[in-house]
């Protein structure tokens, strides 16, 4: 980070401008919230790149519209994370493959109780997944493939065989969005990071589960018909978000926006 532009007490005041932040400080900065008193409850996180005129991709990916800073970022939400949520096509579009260990969070997440990496799971009506590719047969953690109790036998049995654990959070052949955060918390998994895509987004906003949305808005112009890091029903009435922080580094913004 170049900049720091502190909007509450969360954000560390000594850090000084114009250097660049260590991942253990991002990783304070990010922090998830602290248990609140009768056990801890689901957070559930967004992360998301947007251009100035709404873009969340570029040819069909967000790499393009990101940049190296972003990918810290990135890095660091994923290390605090128990598990990182993406739609079945952003996952095939982005090429996803299982989380790694980073020993740059190992003592942390240690502290924390968590695994050596997050879990992914992978939201998915028609399982039309490829389970040969390393994301199924060789995480550090077992994938979670999240479907409906409707899924078709043959594909939950491919996903099974591959090693995945299959997840029901539907009572059709969809995921519903609540059920699927209540699933995973089940599963004692309650730091919670979407990815997206837009479609899964605008699901969780629609259902009023989203508790952050970390926002990195790209100083890029790209026209074209984009989505938005939202798709989907608009919602009765727009959800309000407060602003946690914000930091800047070449014409690019970080926000944090927490549910008012």
């Amino acid at each position: 980070m170049r900049r720091l532009f502190p909007v509450t007490d969360q954000t560390p005041a000594t850090t000084p401008a114009d250097r660049e932040w260590s991942l253990d400080e991002l990783a304070e900065a990010y922090a998830y919230p602290e248990p609140v008193p009768g056990g801890p409850r689901p957070w559930l996180r967004a992360n998301m790149v947007s251009t100035l005129d709404g873009a969340a991709q570029h040819d069909g990916r967000s790499q393009p519209i990101s940049t190296a800073t972003d990918m810290r970022i990135f890095g660091t939400l994923r290390g605090l994370a128990d598990v990182v949520i993406a739609g079945a096509e952003t996952v095939r579009q982005e090429g996803y493959r299982p989380a790694r260990v980073r020993a740059e969070f190992t003592a942390r997440r240690e502290a924390a109780g968590q695994g050596p990496a997050p879990a992914i799971a992978v939201v998915t009506a028609s399982l039309d997944l490829d389970f040969s590719l390393p994301l199924f047969t060789s995480p550090l953690v077992p994938t979670l493939v999240l479907t409906g109790a409707a899924a078709a036998p043959d594909k939950v049995a491919a996903a099974e065989k591959a090693g995945a654990r299959v997840v029901i959070a539907g009572d059709g052949t969809g995921v519903d969005p609540a059920r699927a955060v209540r699933a995973l918390a089940e599963l004692g998994h309650t730091r919670l990071l979407t990815e997206g895509g837009p479609r899964l987004l605008g699901q969780f906003v629609s259902s009023g589960v989203l508790d952050e949305l970390c926002l990195t808005v790209s100083p890029m112009l790209t026209a074209g018909d984009a989505q938005r890091i939202a798709g989907g029903p608009a919602v009765e009435v727009p959800r309000r978000f407060a602003l946690v922080s914000l930091l800047e580094e070449e014409g690019f913004l970080f926000g944090r926006y927490r549910r008012s």
